[in-house]
């Protein structure tokens, strides 16, 4: 990739965070997450209290760039036919015809997911991993690019369904969404007071599509990778990587979804900076993000209060990132 194209890409994503920015106030650093996911073509597992802009952000982006979006309020008396469609009978004709659900779009955000049941879930987790359904033997692909954002309530746990780990692992992240300052809040009851923002349509479908093709040709130093790797397995097995007293707090690791989420989100993360490599900082801020769902903790360590992250901190500074190379620019030139 030229630098001409790194700056023209870097130049138009500045263009949507910025007419995104228009609407939402705060809130910098989901929104990056959301490009992200977008650009390494994964979903985002969103968790955070009502109110805190997750739908209006990926409604505003998807006007932005010119996408459907769609809403899928999560219930329990959810069918799955109210997401993938079903075969209508017409009784003029006579004949059957295919009614498309609500997936069928380029943004879909599914609120509060551990609310449907197990057989919602499983059909949402078909069109996560194979982008298409299948109504009555027949195959249907979902719009090109596709995003699934859902959402957690974290302080209402009564009428929910814990997702199964087969699925959590599908996203390729969590992201927690915190209250906004004192100083954010007051634009935000200025805004939504004031006269309503009209965000302009600054991109299509198609050039998010490109921009996705050239996010998988951004360079990764294969110390990068490594690096990944390591995280990753210290997560599974902590005694060989020196932290044996960790392995009683771990039920499971993660898997090597985690591996691929960290280097393909370090490459988003790198395009969205304005660069057509990875640097290591790149990989180290999304660590967090890529891991925090993926580790099952063990009683005993529910037991003393800890959390995925305190785990993801204890294995981090074990595990620190790979120099950064002097010469990358000169090697991806």
């Amino acid at each position: 990739m030229s630098d001409r194209h790194t700056q023209d890409n870097a130049q138009l994503m500045e263009q949507i965070l910025y007419e995104v920015k228009r609407v939402v106030v705060g809130q910098d650093r989901f929104l990056e997450r959301v490009m992200v996911a977008m650009l390494a073509q994964g979903h985002l597992l969103v968790e955070g209290v009502p109110g805190l802009a997750k739908t209006l952000t990926v409604k505003t982006l998807a006007n932005v760039v010119q996408g459907r979006f769609k809403r899928i309020q999560f219930t329990p008396d959810l069918v799955p036919a109210d997401l993938i469609g079903t075969r209508i009978f017409n009784q003029k004709t006579g004949e059957f015809s295919t009614s498309l659900g609500p997936v069928f779009a380029n943004l879909l955000l599914a609120d509060e997911i551990n609310r449907a049941p197990a057989k919602v879930q499983s059909a949402l987790l078909e069109v996560m991993q194979e982008r298409q359904v299948t109504i009555a033997g027949e195959t249907h692909r979902v719009p090109h690019p596709f995003l699934v954002m859902a959402t957690q309530n974290p302080i209402e746990t009564e009428g929910t369904y814990p997702l199964p780990e087969a699925q959590v692992d599908r996203f390729m992240m969590k992201v927690l969404v915190d209250y906004p300052t004192d100083e954010e809040e007051y634009v935000i009851v200025e805004r939504v007071t004031g006269p309503a923002v009209q965000v302009q349509a600054i991109a299509t479908t198609d050039q998010l599509a490109l921009l996705q093709r050239q996010c998988s040709e951004v360079y990764v130093d294969p110390s990068l990778i490594q690096y990944a790797v390591k995280l990753v397995s210290a997560t599974r097995t902590p005694e060989k990587h020196g932290i044996s007293d960790t392995a009683r707090l771990i039920t499971y690791g993660a898997s090597p979804r985690a591996t691929i989420g960290l280097v393909e989100g370090a490459r988003a993360l790198a395009l969205l900076r304005g660069r057509s490599y990875a640097l290591p900082e790149d990989m180290v801020d999304l660590v967090p993000d890529v891991l925090r769902h993926r580790i099952v903790l063990s009683y005993e360590g529910l037991s003393e209060g800890l959390g995925a992250e305190d785990i993801i901190a204890r294995i981090m500074k074990v595990i620190p990132p790979p120099a950064k190379p002097l010469d990358i620019e000169k090697k991806v030139a």
